[in-house]
This record gives structure tokens, C-alpha cells and sequence, in this order.
């Protein structure tokens, strides 16, 4: 009681459109008023509203429910009141065949109060804590939103309610044709014989009779556009969740998160699958009882437009393809049909996939179908199968595999590895109930079909900028040619905790030089958040005295780091991706052996250790350690070969390299049983070789803070900074927004690598095509 007791002076600062949604005609404020005591008692949120192991439990609460309120009718002076609450105990007669239904009603009706009184500063704890979804961006746990179920169960009730008017526009006919049946006799009595009073009230009656079918049947046509309408904007929510969900997929791709539960949506659509089928047979009865009237034929054929468009939209591809696609190699894929239970038995139902281009694509948008093959797939068909367990009616390619494909002509510069396909999913089905089949499509994500090896890290870009920057409803396969750097930060951040599998990121001061970078700039401090970046300067253009291009130089360090640094990396103990001159800056007053891990911008997939060492005049001076490659740490890991190294003691700052890395040191082995002595490699590095910077020059007149403002041990607790979904600034906080930039400190003695010739992957793969 105490919750009515707070929400009832509200209600009359509530706009009437907001009474009829919170307390619908099904469930009127009436009965929340007399019954508030007994309803705010009942344990409706321990129910499990799909469970109908406890329907018996919710019908009991309902026979309660209609008891009270005739006692309640019974016990209330006011005769316009009584006859009002007999008439709504009547009522709940419409959640007879679905108790579980009352239940959810009630439940939402308590949970908008609390919500409704949360709103307007009144504090009402929750009896029951109420389930909790995903945190927002802040970290506040939000509530779950069940505003699909709330239409749907709304929808239910419509469909109810029809069938309720249904059924008593059936009794008024009855009692009709009786009433009319007895007043037959009578006809043609005198006036003045004594049962001609029991005429004149028996024909009283007939006309109330036919006045109250009128009322009813005019209400039941009503009540019938109306869950029409209903149907239309609940569908076109749910097939804006299944394209939402395609998103999310596509988006997966950058490692973005992805619930794959596919339950709910399936459970969404066989819902409103029935309700299309209870509305077509109410349409159905209405015609045979009215006739087939202009307005009953549209409302017809607006349900079988919509049932088409259910359906088609009903089949999604569960499991995508790899997007970078070798031919002559094996590879599967999982299609999901959420209508799978409702399939008509009998024949089985084939699904066949071919491959298309992306002007194929964009014609299904059309209703153009590709009748063109541009590519031979082996083992492309495959049967609908429905799981019992699982309750998911699935079809499985598992040994698909490319043969042969067709290349379109290519605009300029263009490579095939940046030519994009997808595979299209179609077959054709009937649902039970309805007479016709359907002709049902879906097609994967785009994929890029390769024909070596070499080409999967150029095709893998592709997929990359198609997944981290192609806008949602798009034209197949349409992408930006140019992206603002920050969007690129939130990719490669992602991207690489994804494929590292880390929860650290890159910070501010990683992505500072991955601009720097890929712009050529080492010398730039200012904001890069809102520079464009363009796609051949991502994986076209090589890096200025490389060859390589920006994305094969990070995809090598996210592939070392994924196979060989993944610990070191989560602990903070790889400062990473950073700039000569900045490295220079913060290790310029440090000790001679301290040292810091950096990944090696000259040699693809390697790691590099930093270090201040002496100079002959007893100076100091920057040396960088020859990279290690993977094949490196395969042999000996990163941990082993630091202890190994002499001239290494500290790590950045000021912390002993045995401390810090001792957990991945390898424990000696034993002698070997059979009498052979165990060996080690050791790793040696002589400081006297001329792979070192120039000496470390005077302190400049630089701020103290330019570069290592607020790097904690180990490396200022990286984390600190994590990637961020939505970065307003890229820049370091260590650089002022106006400040003249100095020359380099620091010059590399290093010479350039040596600029091999381009490899032309068109020539190459028309030679591999040709075997």
C-alpha cells in the first residue's frame, strides 16, 4: 500500500496519455486502487513469465484477483461504482488463457510507478531487485530494457481482446435469435390481452440486444485496426533489431562487442508470427460475419505484406565466413532461419550459396538476382536442420571452398586484394498455415578471395576499414575514402586489444606516435583528432624509407605481441609504440642501464630494447638493441634474454629489472637421465658496436614535463589511459596546444632499409591461377 500511497497524488500531474499507457483497459486504475493493499503483497517479480511450469500459480493469483474485486463491487454503496467493478471483474476474464500474461502486466505496472516516482525526486526502495543490463559508459549498471517484451505482451492483449469480442458478439446473436424465437408467437396479440406486455418488454430487449451487437461489432473491427497497427510498428522494431544485430557483427570484426544470443529476436519473431496468424483468422471470421467490405481487404492484404516481410527478414547468417577467403581451402558458415519451428512439415528445405560481387550486391536492393557466377563454390548447398536442445533451426556449410573465381575490372591502382565479394544464402519455404511458399534471401559480410598467402595482410586491411568505418544501411559495400584520425584511434585501439586479447589499450601517448607515423610528422606536438587519414596512406603508400605500409608495420606488432608478449604487454611492462625523440627526451636524465621495451619501427614485427649506456668521453647515450623477431623469442623468451643482458638494470624508471620481469624467467633444467649435460642460449650484447644514437646532448630549455609529465612505474601504469570509445583528444597531455617545436634532438644513425621493388599481386596471382 505504501507505493499507491505515494503514487496517488501524483497521478494528477500525469498526462492522460501516460495514465492509459501505465494502466491499460485490460487492467484499469480501478483495480490498482481498490486492490492496492493485496497487489503490492503478491511475489510478481519471483516469477518467470516463460516458464509456464508456473502458470497454475498465476491462474490462482487471477481467481484471487476476480474474488476480491466482486467482494469489493459487493461491499461499495455507490451503485455506478458497483455496477463499474462488476463489469471490470468480468473483464479479467481476458487473461483466462494466459494467466502468465497478468503477471507481466501487474509486474510492469509496479516497475513504471517506481520508475515514475524515481523521477520525481521520490525515493521508493525496490522489494525485489530488479535485473541489471550492461554498464553504462560511466560504469552505472542501467536497467534492462524489456520494451520489446512490453509491446509484444501489449500486442497479446489486443489479439485478446478481439477474440474476447468475438466470443461475446457470438452470445448477443444467440440470445438475439431466442429472444426473437419467443416474440414470434406473440405477434398480432390485442393490446389489451395480458401478455402483451410480455411482448412489448421482450421486444425492448431484442432492440437492446441488437444495439449492444452494433456497439460490439463496431468495437471488434476497431479493435482489429488497431492491433494492425500495433503489429506494423512492433514488426518494423523487430527487423530493426535483427539489422541492428547485423551491425554489431559486422562491427565485431574491430573487437567491438557482440552478444551473438540470437534467443530473443527468434523468440520475437515466432510471437509475432502468431499474432499475424490470430489476426488473419479474426479477419477471416469478421468477413464471414459482415462480408467482405473494401476496408476488411486492405486490412488483408496489409497482414500478408507483413507476414512476407517477417518472413524474409527472418533468415540471418548465424556464423559468418572468414572474411579473407583463400581459394582451394576449406572453410564454413552457419545460416539461421528464427522461423525455423514454424516451417510446414514434409519436404526438406535446401539452402544454396553462391558467390557475388558487390554491384551484385547492390542490385538485390533492387530485386535485381544475380544470374551471373562469378566464382565456383564447392559443397554449396545445405539443409535447414532444426535442434532440439538448442531450439535452433540452422543450416551448416562445413566444407565450402572457393575453386575458382572471376575477377571484375579494376579502376586504377586498384588490387584485387581490395575487391569485394560476399556470399548470397536463398531458398524457398512454407510456413505452416500458410498456403504459398516464400522465396527468402541473406547474404555474409563482404569477403576478400585471395590466391596465396602473401596477400591475406593486404586483404585483411580491406575487411578492416570496411568493418571500422562503413556507416550502417549502406550501399553494398560502400566506405569512406577518407576518416578523421580519431575515428582511426578507436579501430586500431580496439583492433588490437581484440586480437592480443588484453584489456590494455593503446594510450594516448602510442596513439600520439601511430599519427605521427602514418603522417609523417615525427616532429609535429599538436592535436591529430580531427586530421584526415585516407585509405592509401592506411595501406597503399609505403612508409617513408620502408617498404611497407602503415597497416603491414602494425598488424606484424599486434601478431608478435599476440604469440609472444601478450603478459608482458597486460602488465605494463612494454611502453610500445613510441618516437625516437621522444624516448630520447625521457630517458636523457636517467642512469646509465636503464632501459625501456619499444616496438621497432624499422622491422616489421619486432621489439626493441632502449637503453642509456656510456660514451668513451663519460658521457651518455641512447642505444637501441638489434630488434627481437618472433623467431627470436621463439627460441629464448623476452625474459630470459633482459636477465641475460648486462648492460640492462633498471627498467623505465627506476626499477630492477629482476623484480619486475623474474616471473618470466625460465628455471634452469635439470641433468637429462641419460647422462647429457642441459645447455641455455644466452643473450650477449656488446655495447661497443656502432648501433647507438649520438651522445646524449646538454638539457635543453624544454619544459621538465614536455614529454614524461605523468608516466608513473612501470611505464606511468598504462593503463591509466585506456583507449576510450569515444576520444575527444589525441594529444598527449605532455604537449602544449601552442609551443614552437624544436628540431630533432636526436638523429638516427641507422641507415634506411633498402627499398625493394614493389611486388605486382596482379601478376602474381594470374601466374598462381595459372596452375
Amino acid at each position: 500500500m505504501a507505493l499507491w500511497a505515494q503514487m496517488t497524488p501524483q497521478l494528477q500531474y500525469l498526462p492522460t496519455q501516460t495514465l492509459n499507457e501505465l494502466y491499460p483497459d485490460t487492467f484499469p486504475l480501478d483495480v490498482r486502487h481498490y486492490l492496492a493493499n493485496w497487489i503490492e503483497e503478491q511475489r510478481w517479480e519471483s516469477f518467470d513469465v516463460d516458464n509456464m511450469e508456473q502458470e497454475p500459480q498465476a491462474r490462482m493469483l487471477l481467481d484471487q484477483m476476480v474474488h476480491l474485486l466482486q467482494e469489493v463491487a459487493q461491499q461499495n454503496p455507490n451503485v455506478v461504482e458497483r455496477v463499474k467493478l462488476q463489469h471490470i471483474s468480468k473483464n479479467l476474464s481476458v487473461f483466462q488463457p494466459q494467466p502468465m500474461l497478468l503477471v507481466r502486466t501487474v509486474r510492469d505496472i509496479l516497475r513504471k510507478e517506481r520508475h515514475l516516482l524515481a523521477q520525481t525526486g521520490i525515493g521508493f526502495p525496490p522489494f525485489q531487485s530488479m535485473p541489471m543490463g550492461p554498464p553504462a559508459p560511466n560504469g552505472t549498471p542501467q536497467p534492462v530494457r524489456d520494451d520489446s517484451k512490453t509491446d509484444v505482451d501489449n500486442l497479446v492483449l489486443k489479439v485478446l481482446e478481439i477474440q474476447n469480442c468475438r466470443q461475446t458478439l457470438h452470445q448477443l446473436q444467440e440470445d438475439l435469435n431466442w429472444e426473437k424465437q419467443e416474440t414470434e408467437p406473440m405477434q398480432g396479440q390485442n393490446d389489451m390481452d395480458p401478455h402483451h406486455q410480455d411482448q412489448v418488454t421482450r421486444q425492448n430487449r431484442i432492440k437492446q440486444l441488437e444495439y449492444n451487437y452494433a456497439i460490439c461489432a463496431k468495437k471488434r473491427v476497431q479493435l482489429l485496426q488497431e492491433a494492425m497497427c500495433a503489429l506494423e510498428q512492433c514488426q518494423s522494431c523487430l527487423i530493426l533489431r535483427i539489422k541492428s544485430w547485423r551491425w554489431e557483427q559486422h562491427r565485431a570484426t574491430i573487437g567491438v562487442h557482440f552478444d551473438d544470443n540470437l534467443g530473443p529476436l527468434q523468440t520475437w519473431c515466432e510471437q509475432l508470427l502468431g499474432v499475424n496468424g490470430n489476426l488473419r483468422q479474426e479477419l477471416m471470421l469478421v468477413k464471414r460475419d459482415h462480408g467482405a467490405g473494401e476496408q476488411f481487404q486492405t486490412l488483408e492484404e496489409n497482414l500478408a505484406c507483413l507476414l512476407q516481410t517477417l518472413v524474409q527478414n527472418s533468415l540471418v547468417v548465424d556464423k559468418q565466413p572468414p572474411q579473407v577467403i583463400k581459394t582451394q581451402s576449406k572453410f564454413s558458415t552457419t545460416v539461421r532461419h528464427l522461423l525455423g519451428e514454424k516451417m510446414a512439415p514434409g519436404k526438406p528445405v535446401v539452402l544454396k550459396a553462391q558467390i557475388i560481387t558487390e554491384a551484385q550486391a547492390r542490385n538485390l536492393g533492387q530485386g535485381i538476382v544475380p544470374n551471373e557466377n562469378v566464382g565456383e563454390l564447392i559443397n554449396s548447398t545445405a539443409i535447414l536442420e532444426h535442434n532440439t536442445a538448442s531450439k535452433s533451426t540452422c543450416a551448416t556449410f562445413r566444407n565450402m571452398s572457393i575453386r575458382k573465381i572471376k575477377r571484375a575490372d579494376r579502376k586504377g591502382s586498384e588490387s584485387v586484394t581490395e575487391e569485394k565479394f560476399a556470399l548470397l544464402f536463398t531458398t524457398e519455404m512454407t510456413i505452416t498455415g500458410c498456403e504459398s511458399p516464400y522465396g527468402i534471401q541473406t547474404i555474409s559480410l563482404p569477403v576478400v578471395v585471395i590466391v596465396h598467402g602473401s596477400q591475406e595482410i593486404n586483404a585483411m586491411a580491406t575487411i578492416i576499414w570496411d568493418c571500422a568505418f562503413s556507416e550502417p544501411n549502406r550501399i553494398p559495400f560502400v566506405v569512406p575514402d577518407r576518416v578523421p584520425w580519431k575515428q582511426m584511434c578507436e579501430a586500431l585501439s580496439s583492433k588490437f586489444m581484440s586480437e592480443v586479447q588484453t584489456q590494455r589499450g593503446l594510450d594516448r601517448y602510442n596513439l600520439h606516435f601511430l599519427a605521427q607515423k602514418i603522417f609523417d610528422q615525427p616532429d609535429i606536438s599538436e592535436d591529430f583528432s580531427n586530421m584526415p587519414v585516407s585509405w592509401a596512406q592506411f595501406n597503399k603508400e609505403v612508409l617513408p624509407g620502408r617498404n611497407f605500409t602503415f597497416w603491414q608495420w602494425f598488424e606484424g606488432v599486434m601478431d608478435l605481441t599476440k604469440k609472444c608478449l601478450r603478459d608482458y604487454w597486460s602488465d605494463g611492462l612494454i611502453f610500445g609504440f613510441i618516437g625516437k625523440q621522444h624516448l630520447h627526451v625521457i630517458l636523457q636524465n636517467k642512469p646509465n642501464g636503464t632501459f625501456l621495451l619499444r616496438f621497432s619501427d624499422s622491422e616489421l614485427g619486432g621489439i626493441t630494447i632502449a637503453y642509456v649506456g656510456p660514451t668513451d668521453n663519460g658521457g651518455r647515450k641512447v642505444q637501441n638493441i638489434q630488434p627481437f623477431t618472433k623467431k627470436d623469442l621463439d627460441s629464448a623468451g623476452l625474459g630470459d634474454r633482459i636477465r641475460d643482458i648486462n648492460c640492462i638494470t633498471y627498467v623505465y624508471p627506476d626499477l630492477s629489472k629482476n623484480e619486475v620481469f623474474k616471473k618470466f624467467f625460465t628455471v634452469p633444467s635439470p641433468p637429462n637421465p641419460d647422462g647429457y649435460l642441459p645447455f641455455k642460449l644466452t643473450t650477449v650484447v656488446n655495447p661497443g658496436d656502432h648501433s647507438s644514437t649520438p651522445s646524449i646532448p646538454p638539457q635543453t630549455d624544454l619544459p621538465p614535463d614536455f614529454y614524461n609529465q605523468s608516466i608513473d612505474p612501470v611505464y606511468g601504469n598504462m593503463n591509466q589511459n585506456r583507449f576510450s570509445p569515444h576520444p575527444s583528444n589525441c594529444t598527449p597531455t605532455y604537449m602544449p596546444d601552442h609551443m614552437s617545436v624544436p628540431g630533432p634532438i636526436f638523429q638516427s644513425s641507422m641507415p634506411p632499409a633498402p627499398s625493394d621493388e614493389p611486388i605486382d599481386m596482379d601478376a602474381l596471382e594470374g601466374i598462381l591461377s595459372s596452375f
